[in-house]
């Protein structure tokens, strides 16, 4: 294959990537700048009255299921893919949409509903904490990412005329990230 039709190939790939994968990049962009300045997501926290009696073992091999026969008793009906536990504090997830909170003391079982704004959602999708079918999404996003940057680089490297022009911005680029990122 020559070289023109080699980088129209290069361009549509990229071209073709870049604009599958607009939403996902915009949105890790969004959130991304939003949280670095500071604006913070709306989220509706509701607690929750449990009866007195209600007990949690952060340590059971059972613990997705327990959690969801006690919010059925409530008549709050999640999807719980899983469920995070630290230090006797329990998380259903994915917390991009509708999710709960328990924390096992010493005085009982609290309990709370947190319904998250669109802005909430698209942060704990940015981090990693919505469906697990999105997490996939994302592993591929990134990878589809990386290929269109090293697409666009190398579009550019074959194109006589963009040549200096990606050269000069690629530097230019590594000299403000690694001065920002390292140096300040």
């Amino acid at each position: 294959m020559n070289k023109v039709k080699t980088r129209k190939l290069l361009i549509l790939f990229h071209l073709f990537l870049a604009a599958l994968l607009a939403p996902s990049f915009l949105m890790v962009g969004i959130t991304g700048a939003l949280d670095q300045a500071g604006i913070e997501p709306a989220i509706e926290d509701i607690d929750l009255i449990l009866p007195a009696e209600s007990r949690l073992d952060p340590n059971s091999l059972t613990l997705k299921q327990d959690i969801s026969r006690l919010l059925t008793a409530q008549n709050i009906y999640l999807d719980i893919e899983s469920v995070r536990s630290r230090n006797g504090k329990m998380t259903t997830r994915p917390t991009s949409r509708t999710f709960a909170r328990f924390d096992q003391t010493t005085d009982g079982l609290q309990a709370s509903l947190h319904k998250p704004g669109l802005q909430y959602s698209m942060m704990e999708l940015h981090k990693g904490h919505g469906p697990a079918i999105f997490k996939t999404y994302q592993i591929i996003a990134g990878i589809a990412l990386f290929l269109v940057i090293i697409g666009g680089l190398i579009i550019g490297l074959l194109a006589k005329a963009y040549r200096k022009s990606v050269l000069v911005s690629l530097s230019l680029g590594t000299l403000l990230f690694l001065g920002f990122g390292f140096a300040a």
